[in-house]
């Protein structure tokens, strides 16, 4: 046993967090936020806003995981999940050094990969002829909100323009909401749930 003005590592990386990660730094009290590089700007500023559509849109995957959905769709959520914090790390860099941070990227390759799963996706189900009401099980109402977010955060991306954002992360983000839709279905097919169609 050490003496009792010895730190363990816990005791250590405890200090650690608490010095460098605080929850609230008083920075942002009189509406404005640090984007990636340090520029401050307004929190109304579209940039934020884009970005704050797509951290909503997580948030709402997250919730389909916690309400339920099978193991195979629960993966391509978090896969989902990582590309969307990439993607919101994109549009918070106006100098666009975020696409060599961390080891998840948002480019062809998750768009063809978002392809392919609403290619098989689509064999569970039966053609639409018909618009349906959002809505049925638990996991398949909180991907149709997903879905709805999803629209928005692409939106608010196609304000910034293709020259700030990027047509390849419009790219996604369209695709993306296409496989909401399917995914949305799929789960309310496998649980047995009718479509309400309009």
């Amino acid at each position: 046993m050490g003496r009792l003005d010895e730190e363990d590592d816990s005791m250590i990386a405890a200090r650690h967090y608490n010095r460098y990660v605080k929850i609230y730094t008083r920075t942002g009290d009189f509406g404005e936020t640090g984007l990636l590089g340090g520029q401050r700007v307004s929190k109304a500023e579209p940039r934020v806003q884009a970005y704050g559509e797509v951290d909503e849109l997580n948030a709402c995957l997250g919730l389909a995981l916690g309400v339920g959905l099978d193991s195979d769709l629960g993966d391509m959520v978090l896969q989902i999940q990582r590309e969307l914090f990439s993607l919101g790390a994109l549009l918070a860099d106006p100098n666009v050094r975020a696409v060599d941070h961390g080891e998840v990227t948002v480019n062809e390759t998750a768009v063809r990969r978002l392809e392919e799963w609403i290619d098989r996706l689509e064999g569970e189900l039966t053609p639409l002829s018909q618009f349906i009401l959002p809505g049925g099980c638990r996991g398949a109402a909180t991907l149709h909100l997903a879905r709805a977010v999803c629209r928005r955060a692409e939106r608010r991306m196609v304000g910034l323009g293709a020259d700030v954002v990027g047509t390849e992360l419009l790219v996604y983000v369209n695709r993306l909401s296409d496989w909401l839709f399917v995914v949305s279905r799929v789960a309310n097919a496998r649980a047995g749930f009718k479509e309400e169609v309009w």
